[in-house]
């Protein structure tokens, strides 16, 4: 795993991220007022952390079960041959599914851990068949569902930590 440096941002900045975490649709005149910015100060550091990648996307946040999409499950998978070949197959496959929300490559007793949502219990067997079952290379899986999403969310915390 290749090790990152922070980004340099300073206090104005951890408080622009606070705030468009919470919402992408304040504007620059809202967020200037919070901050104690101009909107064109705001506009342009908003900017550059796009750039530089450190707001990645601006998105909106669709709740799966107001679509019909009920179910999520946390995957534990388990690669039989832990080649970077068959690694790198195995990630571009999750990332073109649209059923797997979350994809991680983990240490640990499994390989990796997929967040992914389905309809009802018949959708997610959908899935473990085209994408467990007709894999060679997927030892095992272990499936949790997801009776209740206590805490759901993408927010960084961005306040600045204070070493003793």
């Amino acid at each position: 795993m290749t090790q990152t440096h922070p980004a340099s941002i300073d206090s104005f900045d951890r408080k622009i991220l606070e705030i468009v975490q919470h919402s992408n649709r304040t504007t620059s005149e809202q967020i200037a007022e919070q901050v104690g910015l101009s909107p064109a100060a705001v506009q342009r550091r908003l900017k550059r952390m796009r750039e530089q990648h450190i707001i990645q996307a601006d998105i909106s946040v669709v709740s799966p079960r107001k679509i019909g999409r009920s179910m999520t499950f946390v995957v534990q998978v388990s690669l039989e041959r832990e080649r970077a070949d068959l690694m790198d197959a195995f990630k571009k496959e999750m990332k073109k599914n649209k059923a797997v929300q979350q994809c991680y490559y983990v240490t640990g007793s499994s390989d990796f851990i997929l967040i992914v949502t389905a309809v009802d219990m018949e959708g997610y067997d959908r899935f473990t068949r085209e994408s467990f079952f007709d894999n060679t290379n997927i030892r095992s899986f272990q499936t949790n569902v997801v009776m209740d999403a206590v805490k759901v969310g993408l927010s960084v915390p961005v306040e600045e930590e204070i070493s003793p």
